[in-house]
């Protein structure tokens, strides 16, 4: 395998186009959301909801309807009276054919429907709301994705910086300590003990700068923006938020337009139970035509009112309307399960925000004494007193409590936007 080195990580990162010296998280909200395939599929909901409704609506318009038959049948109707039997000579009565053909266009217009084309156009935009809102609740968890990786990086940062500090810090103690082997107060073992730390500390730069390589890929891929090692990303000011916000989830939007869907399909059960008033008309072309008598072809029509009515409809309608009641509750009930989880979520994120603000009080009063401990013991090496493996410990032991409150600083920080994820603050 083909040792990973930093200067093929930081030619690795350079290698990625340069798209803006500067970002900020809520830059890639919006980004990712505007990158993101299922982005598309609102304006295909809103293009189905019309041409749904454009298609109810021709409900209104004048419904044509061609056919045609031929047949043949085993008998036809027959009149059963024998006219020379009462002394009626030379006349006949005219049979039909066995073999009859007809043509008819019938044409149906509705006057009214009991509302329920309205009703139907009512339940495909809000079915239609349904969707829009499903799939913003889909594009929202992009956002606590995105503060994942975001915060990763600002880690990855400061850990980088942090590390370039100490490795400086370490030429200097191994220079200081070189010239101490020179004069006989310190040996070959304490110079050894500052290169073993030295090592470690470039090695520690190769996983920061590869952590902070994954992260910046895996954004460039969210946001659909090739982004640079030189990328600034700001850091947010650690603001806490208020927790008397009102929550503004889209799932909220969400469950209204379920019940609103469902309360939407009431008017289409009323309308059911109305009856139906159309004009018809039948135009056609047949033998035998109208009169049956004429066993010929011969054009007739057909026109009128009608009235239907489905008195059906009203054995099923206590069941139906309390089916909708019932999926109404059904979403009422995930609304109230949504909430309560969420009012755990705000709670755990508050206590994590109180968490990491305690802990960084504390920070800076270790890394003080933890900088004094290094500092006497610098002096000490200086005197000969300990050895270079004391003096890295005490190093070591300062730049853990450097990293450690950096650590909590981008926690507090991350803490804080899960919070706003949370209640929709952003």
């Amino acid at each position: 395998m083909k040792k990973l080195t930093i200067t093929t990580i930081a030619i690795a990162l350079s290698s990625l186009c340069f798209a803006q010296s500067r970002i900020t998280i809520e830059e890639c909200y919006g980004k990712a959301r505007e990158n993101y395939p299922l982005i598309k599929q609102l304006g295909l909901v809103e293009k189905t909801k019309d041409y749904n409704i454009d298609n109810v609506s021709k409900g209104y318009l004048p419904q044509l309807m061609f056919s045609s038959k031929a047949t043949y049948q085993s008998d036809v109707t027959k009149i059963p009276i024998d006219l020379s039997a009462i002394g009626i000579q030379g006349v006949n009565i005219p049979q039909l054919s066995k073999d009859q053909y007809g043509i008819t266009l019938d044409l149906n217009q509705t006057i009214w429907d009991g509302g329920a084309i309205k009703s139907q156009k009512n339940i495909i935009r809000s079915s239609s709301e349904v969707e829009k809102n499903n799939i913003e609740v889909s594009l929202y968890s992009i956002n606590e994705r995105i503060n994942q990786i975001y915060f990763g990086i600002l880690l990855a940062d400061a850990q980088i910086l942090q590390n370039k500090l100490l490795k400086e810090f370490l030429d200097n103690s191994y220079s200081q300590v070189s010239s101490y082997v020179k004069n006989g107060i310190a040996n070959q073992a304490d110079l050894d003990a500052i290169k073993v730390d030295m090592i470690k500390a470039d090695q520690n730069n190769v996983e920061f700068l590869t952590t902070k390589n994954t992260y910046i890929t895996m954004l460039s891929k969210l946001i659909g923006t090739e982004i640079s090692l030189d990328t600034e990303f700001v850091k947010p000011l650690p603001v806490i938020p208020s927790d008397k916000g009102v929550l503004n989830r889209p799932e909220m939007s969400l469950y209204d337009a379920q019940v609103l869907k469902y309360k939407s399909e009431y008017s289409n059960i009323n309308a059911g139970l109305y009856p139906k008033l159309s004009l018809f008309a039948t135009g056609g072309y047949g033998k035998p035509g109208l009169d049956m008598f004429e066993n010929k072809f011969s054009p007739y029509y057909i026109a009128g009112i009608k009235l239907n009515w489905n008195i059906g409809n009203f054995y099923s309608l206590k069941s139906q309307r309390r089916l909708i009641r019932n999926n109404i509750d059904m979403v009422e009930n995930q609304r109230e399960l949504f909430l309560f989880n969420t009012d755990i979520d705000k709670t755990q994120k508050e206590l994590a925000i109180d968490k990491y603000m305690d802990q960084i009080k504390y920070d800076d009063e270790i890394i003080r004494l933890k900088t004094s401990i290094r500092k006497a013991s610098e002096a000490k090496i200086a005197n000969g007193t300990i050895s270079g493996t004391d003096l890295m410990r005490d190093i070591n032991s300062e730049h853990a409590a450097i990293q450690t409150k950096i650590l909590h600083e981008i926690q507090l920080l991350l803490a804080i936007y899960d919070f706003k994820y949370v209640m929709n603050d952003f």
